[in-house]
């Protein structure tokens, strides 16, 4: 799927294009408006390009339209949601991997964006402060 980057400064998604290709994933869909919260940043969504998405066999498995964010933040927690890194398995015929979930460069720097930015919170002087140094750039959250 191509992947929207809806939040460039946040220390995840610093410095990266406006849209980039994901290795193939088993995506997942929210009942709940995941934009509705206050407390969530969405940082990727499924971008309008990629549909029809989905590989069925069933009808509502394919996604023809709608709002999928991917990968978010909460601000009540230092962590980073990301709905991906489910590898295409033909599962009928002889558990053979079709896919890598590893196979986008790009998604794979921002996991490790991810890793750095969650690792490197530092308590200063009785208060929470992060400083983070992604992709070159300084920033903090």
């Amino acid at each position: 799927a191509v992947l929207r980057v809806e939040t460039k400064q946040h220390p995840v998604t610093l410095a990266f294009p406006d849209t980039f290709v994901s290795a193939p994933n088993e995506w997942y869909a929210w009942e709940e408006n995941l934009s509705s919260n206050p407390n969530i940043t969405i940082l990727c969504s499924i971008d309008n390009s990629s549909f029809p998405l989905g590989t069925g066999p069933k009808p509502h498995e394919i996604w023809h339209s709608g709002y999928y964010p991917v990968v978010w933040t909460n601000k009540n927690y230092h962590m980073v949601y990301f709905n991906m890194g489910h590898n295409d398995m033909n599962y009928d015929i002889d558990d053979r991997q079709l896919s890598s979930t590893f196979s986008s460069p790009t998604q794979n720097q921002m996991l490790i964006n991810a890793l750095k930015w969650v690792g490197n919170k530092k308590k200063s002087s009785g208060k929470e402060e992060a400083l983070y140094k992604v992709n070159g750039h300084q920033t903090s959250a």
